[in-house]
């Protein structure tokens, strides 16, 4: 079978490697330039294509005549998104004779759209996965083809789920694209009454707001840790990212939101219910340090406000 392939990320790098060792014939791989202003910290699919000899493009307006005609030049059996970023017109999708299939960061119809591993965490899911379901027009709605689920531990951030789910990709695909190919795979309509939808995350949307529980602002850090920019307070005006932290146990409660209630052994910051300790805080663009060490660098004390 001849497949046409638009992939990015590390994603994308194990589904392309996938679909060459199970033999489909890659006619044309579409991916982005890298954004100079992103952290680059996933596999290039473009060398992957590269080093499959594979035609590799990164166009910067895929949704046009020209390319789609580009497409239908391949004459492709199937058409395959694996976290390319943009949204594909109608025209490509009616190219493949055998259907054109996305492959999607969630347990759909849940989490529908932008950075659905970071928005799981954020609401506090025990578990999210990877959904392979056909393309329509609204994004992330087409039928259900498969899904794979993970679970999602407390000590989880956004970077060790999404490993989880590059880590099950590859089964994924060996499980579903012979079925594919011989027109026997699943074709599952979703349910729109369970559908949720969420957008994209900047980086100002880490901000913390103390009046949240501890667990909120708890799933927050990890959802938005490294490699992305991080949750942030501040502290006189100055930015105090948190990279670490956890819930407080054993810590006599009853401050403000944001007061601080120990710097030492721990820095412990009370919330609107429960109090959170921050292991690891960067100031302004100091080296990344424990928050008792940062407190008592600062002359932080008891009592003190984090905004």
């Amino acid at each position: 079978m001849r497949s046409v392939v638009f992939a990015y990320h590390d994603i994308g790098y194990v589904c392309l490697e996938e679909l060459v060792r199970l033999g489909s014939e890659i006619a044309l791989v579409i991916t982005h330039e890298d954004d100079p202003g992103e952290n680059i910290w996933f596999r290039s699919v473009a060398e992957l294509a590269r080093r499959y000899r594979l035609p590799v493009f990164a166009p910067a307006e895929v949704n046009s005549v020209a390319w789609i005609d580009c497409v239908a030049d391949c004459r492709p059996n199937f058409l395959f998104s694996f976290y390319y970023r943009k949204l594909l017109r109608r025209e490509f999708l009616e190219i493949p004779t055998h259907g054109a299939l996305n492959l999607h960061g969630s347990l759909l119809p849940r989490y529908r759209g932008r950075c659905p591993v970071n928005w799981a965490i954020i609401h506090d899911e025990k578990q999210t996965g990877l959904t392979l379901h056909y393309m329509t027009e609204k994004a992330d709605a087409g039928d259900i083809v498969a899904q794979l689920a993970v679970p999602i531990d407390d000590g989880d951030t956004a970077l060790s789920v999404y490993r989880k789910l590059t880590e099950v990709a590859p089964r994924l695909l060996r499980e579903i694209y012979p079925l594919l190919c011989a027109g026997k795979a699943p074709r599952i309509p979703q349910d729109p009454t369970l559908a949720t939808y969420f957008g994209g995350r900047r980086p100002e949307d880490g901000r913390i707001d103390w009046r949240r529980s501890a667990r909120e602002v708890f799933n927050l850090v990890r959802a938005v840790t490294r490699p992305y920019p991080g949750a942030f307070a501040l502290w006189h005006g100055r930015e105090l990212k948190v990279w670490r932290a956890s819930i407080a146990e054993g810590v006599a409660l009853g401050g403000r939101p944001g007061e601080v209630l120990q710097t030492a052994p721990s820095l412990v910051v009370q919330c609107g219910r429960g109090a959170l300790i921050l292991e690891e805080v960067q100031f302004d663009s100091a080296t990344p340090c424990p928050g008792s060490v940062w407190a008592d660098r600062h002359g932080v004390d008891v009592g003190g406000r984090l905004q």
